[in-house]
């Protein structure tokens, strides 16, 4: 039996080791913490409470996250909603939802009824998507200018921009219209808006997502075995990995690591990061001493926080905020008074209700920044070491750093250790 040593069991990682694992390799997982999921997992507090770091969703387009959900057999842990409601300041919500008519003029009735957006907008934004539709797969230029060019290029309003566009994008993409390569963003709404009528909906885990992952999802690959508390200080095409001072062979090797990791791990494979820059995420947990909202979730205007994700019959909430740059240099209290305040502009209730406790989790790397002219310079699988394959969201998957875009380079580093076909082609 093949033997294959994974190196991070964050989902780049784990989905590696999964389709390796089905194939009939014998996978050895070195992962440096004690819990699986890297930058999507869940932790216990210190009052034994579990808690995300952050809020993760999916769409219907992510193909490959989904398949390897259902290679762990945790499918039916995400649940999907059709509806995406916005709230705007003062409570008022307006629902995107596909109507009767097929894609791509699926959103046509619940669109032209958004409250949110004035008729300048909705003409602005339908003759964007129109332009989406024509230049798909034509421009070559997409790379090179950030989302933000494209819009203005196509004369959208400010109101279109700050109310429809960015709430879509940030959230998506985990970074700012002007910092964010116009490919990201087409693909975005080409494979989620676009595509298929249902390719929009999305998906919530049902479950705290370490649950995703635990051990006991892996029973059915007994071929695959985790090592956890176990960094790999450093990867050698003919050594080996060293682990604790003690060097680990097999046949291949798959490095599914951040990128800031890799040149400190495998100096010798020459990989140039220096063009990689982090975005960050900031996850605000918020438990209250009565029921505040009957909404499961909803994409919130106008304010700093972004969405907020019902966790438990509307006293707990998540609250999400990409691209959080600013929240970095607030304090702890700072942020919790900010969130509190921003969602009862939203929801009446939070000013009656009173806060039991609060938890932050500022994500400071948590994805790669998706800049304009960034994706030549993401490595693909296979390295100048024959026996030495590279994943992670950070290179080049084909999407940018999300949850799909790390499970389908687990898959790529798998088919270049294999020989075999694992990654599903997009939706469209």
């Amino acid at each position: 039996m093949p033997h294959v040593i994974v190196i991070g069991g964050g989902l780049a990682g784990l989905a590696a080791a999964a389709a390796l694992g089905d194939a009939g390799y014998k996978v050895d997982l070195y992962e440096a913490r004690p819990f699986l999921g890297g930058r999507a997992t869940s932790y216990t507090l210190p009052n034994a409470e579990s808690v995300d770091n952050c809020q993760h969703i999916l769409l219907k387009c992510c193909v490959n996250l989904r398949n390897f959900y259902e290679r762990l057999c945790v499918g039916s842990r995400v649940q999907f909603f059709d509806e995406i409601p916005f709230m705007e300041p003062g409570g008022r919500v307006s629902i995107l939802k596909a109507g009767m008519l097929p894609a791509p003029a699926h959103f046509t009735g619940s669109f032209l009824w958004l409250k949110f957006l004035a008729f300048a907008d909705k003409v602005a934004v339908g003759k964007a998507l129109l332009a989406m539709r024509s230049e798909h797969g034509k421009r070559t230029d997409l790379e090179q200018i950030s989302m933000l060019d494209w819009l203005q290029e196509k004369a959208q309003t400010q109101g279109a921009i700050d109310r429809f566009w960015r709430p879509v994008l940030v959230s998506a993409i985990n970074e700012e219209l002007d910092r964010m390569a116009a490919s990201h963003g087409f693909q975005v709404f080409w494979l989620g808006f676009l595509a298929t009528k249902d390719s929009y909906q999305m998906g919530v885990p049902s479950v705290p997502l370490g649950q995703l992952y635990s051990s006991g999802t892996w029973r059915k690959l007994g071929n695959v075995t985790m090592h956890f508390r176990s960094p790999v200080e450093q990867l050698d095409p003919e050594r080996g990995v060293c682990v604790a001072g003690e060097w680990k062979q097999a046949d291949s090797y798959v490095s599914a690591v951040p990128f800031e990791r890799i040149g400190a791990i495998a100096p010798g494979l020459g990989i140039d990061v220096s063009m990689f820059e982090h975005s960050s995420i900031t996850g605000i947990h918020l438990w209250f001493d009565r029921k505040v909202t009957n909404l499961p979730h909803a994409a919130l205007l106008d304010r700093n926080i972004q969405w907020f994700f019902n966790k438990e019959l509307g006293k707990y909430l998540q609250l999400v905020v990409s691209a959080s740059k600013p929240l970095l240099e607030m304090g702890r209290s700072e942020v919790v008074e900010l969130a509190v305040k921003e969602l009862g502009d939203f929801l009446p209730l939070v000013k009656e209700a009173k806060l039991v406790k609060a938890h932050v989790v500022k994500e400071v790397r948590a994805t790669f920044s998706a800049l304009p002219g960034l994706e030549e310079h993401r490595p693909v699988a296979v390295t100048k070491w024959p026996n030495v394959f590279l994943a992670g969201d950070w290179t080049r998957s084909g999407w940018p750093a999300t949850m799909e875009g790390a499970v389908r380079s687990g898959y790529l580093a798998a088919e270049a250790v294999s020989g075999r076909k694992f990654l599903l082609p997009d939706i469209a």
